[in-house]
């Protein structure tokens, strides 16, 4: 719900995409290099760690990045929804980079969110259909980050990972900046507007949902706990209309797409236990001896 209200924050505030996130990243950075227990948990890590969640970072930033590209190229709402793609890329690439079993179940709730999103990228104006494009690159990039933290978290600090993940997020822009031209610079002042919405989405959208995601990885799938993100397109489609009255942007179809994202995103749960308990039943069901003639 927390990360519901990222992509609202990211279309309030005036800083083009780079900048809102390497301000936001560097801001996170700092306020944890700030905490003491999270310099004693960063100690505890090895150093093979280290480099890992470094290169996550950069997968972070690449994320962030387009996803806020998203919300200036079309609206909040769109960037939102664009990120329901994200299971159906993750059941490809977890088993891969998880190294884990493939389900085939995963896969068919991947494939039935496309008529939503076919219906949400219908429902769009022809301005946004750039932004959809960007923000399904995004949607890749945290399938792909979302992979990886599943692999190396193990039982390190969730609190000193986000430190190094977002410490390299801000190098990784740093370093893009350089080929950039200087009107696409991250450094820039933010005016006081952006200020106090930047300390918002670094807090409360950032620091603490990353952290409980964190956590929760270690008892879920990467897959799992990304439908579980996926609830975010429902939360920043409700506060976009409230807020930015976005739903004069867009027609009936893309809310009958997000409808169907939403049924794939709730039914997901309901049929894996399903199948689970039908699996245990089989399992504990005596078996049949054999005749011996």
């Amino acid at each position: 719900m927390l990360w519901g209200f990222t992509a609202v924050i990211g279309k309030l505030i005036w800083l083009g995409a780079l900048a809102l996130v390497w301000w936001r990243m560097l801001i996170v950075a700092v306020l944890l290099a700030l905490w003491p227990p999270c310099w004693r948990a960063l100690a505890r890590i090895p150093r093979r760690l280290v480099w890992s969640y470094a290169g996550i970072g950069f997968v972070i930033a690449l994320h962030w990045w387009s996803f806020y590209g998203a919300v200036k190229l079309a609206n909040a709402s769109v960037a939102a929804t664009c990120m329901a793609l994200a299971p159906v890329m993750l059941s490809f690439v977890e088993p891969l980079i998880a190294r884990r079993r493939f389900e085939i179940r995963e896969l068919w709730f991947g494939l039935a969110a496309i008529p939503g999103v076919a219906l949400v990228v219908g429902g769009t104006p022809d301005s946004m259909r750039l932004g959809i494009v960007v923000g399904a690159l995004s949607a890749f990039a945290v399938a792909v980050f979302g992979a990886l933290n599943k692999r190396f978290l193990g039982d390190s600090d969730a609190l000193a990972v986000t430190g190094i993940e977002m410490s390299s997020g801000v190098l990784t822009l740093s370093l893009i900046a350089l080929v950039l031209p200087p009107s696409q610079s991250p450094y820039v002042v933010p005016a006081e507007h952006d200020v106090m919405l930047l300390l918002v989405l670094a807090i409360g959208c950032t620091i603490v949902p990353f952290a409980l995601w964190l956590i929760a990885l270690r008892r879920l799938s990467a897959y799992s706990t990304m439908l579980a993100v996926n609830m975010e397109p429902v939360y920043a489609v409700i506060l976009a209309s409230l807020l930015l009255g976005e739903q004069r942007e867009l027609t009936p179809t893309f809310y009958l797409g997000v409808g169907i994202l939403l049924a794939v995103i709730l039914g997901h749960p309901v049929w894996t236990r399903r199948a689970q308990l039908a699996e245990a039943r089989l399992a504990s069901s005596p078996k049949t001896p054999k005749n011996i003639d």
